[in-house]
């Protein structure tokens, strides 16, 4: 455990390689973290809704995923500036989980605020443009993740257990989609994903006390347990690109629940074997 700051919804962990630090967020308490692993106090921003995640952006600042839609924030004087409305006519919709693009595009998702409807669908910010991905609705989305060529992205249907892959064509169109991997009840429920540079993917598990790795093939190649039970994201950074970092949440956890997980919401890291890639900035 690295940060105990009892995060409500600890999501969206992101490396920030040019300054070297690690940008998550607690979704419910609407509020913006900045980890430096070289000491220091988390630095914390509030946000004007829900925020979902934050990418270093093009040009400076970073881009976030608001409740409302997507939004420049520059974290010197904590303002954002409205970018492009999602999903206006859903207000009980909001944003979750993304990835970016080598060519600078943003790929996330929406879900069901109250997670009953199938309401979320998946999307991609590029030139100007909000576009609707051919991907069946789902009551929480989460992810997605791209393959280190671009050629596949992988997206989560957290209540149906199940990560799926899609082939992509040129340009970002969806072409055939098929299940990558589908998690058994048992061990919790799949939530944001990571790909790292040899196209693995990092799995967290929603009440599952573990991060999980699978290999290209959808072949389980590691487990790392943890002390708090819902696991949300793992994001690939630090110097050599070799440090987990995981973020976590308390919500859901009845008092005695939170009475045995001490830690719940927390940040976490571990040492992998394979580094990630260095996320590129996020283009306006």
């Amino acid at each position: 455990m690295i940060w105990d700051g009892w995060a409500t919804l600890g999501e969206g962990p992101v490396w920030d390689d040019a300054a070297g630090v690690l940008w998550f967020v607690d979704i419910k308490q609407q509020t913006i973290h900045r980890f430096d692993p070289r000491g220091g106090p988390v630095l914390s921003w509030d946000a004007p809704a829900q925020v979902g995640w934050v990418f270093p952006a093009q040009g400076g600042g970073l881009l976030a995923g608001l409740q409302t839609g997507l939004a420049r924030f520059d974290p010197d004087d904590g303002q954002f500036d409205t970018v492009a409305p999602v999903e206006p006519d859903v207000p009980t919709n909001r944003l979750n989980d993304a990835t970016v693009a080598k060519d600078g595009s943003v790929w996330f998702g929406s879900m069901d605020d109250n997670e009953t409807q199938a309401s979320g669908h998946f999307y991609r910010w590029a030139d100007g443009r909000v576009v609707r991905l051919g991907i069946e609705p789902a009551i929480v989305t989460n992810g997605p993740a791209l393959s280190p060529d671009q050629t596949k992205l992988y997206h989560v249907d957290t209540v149906g257990g199940t990560v799926y892959v899609s082939d992509l064509k040129a340009n970002g169109p969806i072409g055939s989609t098929r299940v990558f991997a589908k998690i058994d009840p048992a061990h919790g429920h799949p939530d944001g994903c990571t790909v790292d540079s040899a196209g693995n993917l990092w799995l967290g598990l929603w009440g599952g006390w573990r991060a999980r790795l699978y290999d290209p093939a959808g072949i389980i190649l590691r487990e790392v347990e943890l002390p708090v039970s819902n696991v949300t994201k793992v994001a690939l950074g630090g110097r050599d690109m070799k440090t987990a970092y995981v973020t976590t949440a308390r919500a859901g956890l009845s008092a005695s629940e939170l009475e045995r997980q001490p830690f719940a919401g927390a940040l976490f890291a571990f040492e992998v074997d394979v580094p990630g890639d260095a996320m590129p900035f996020a283009r306006i």
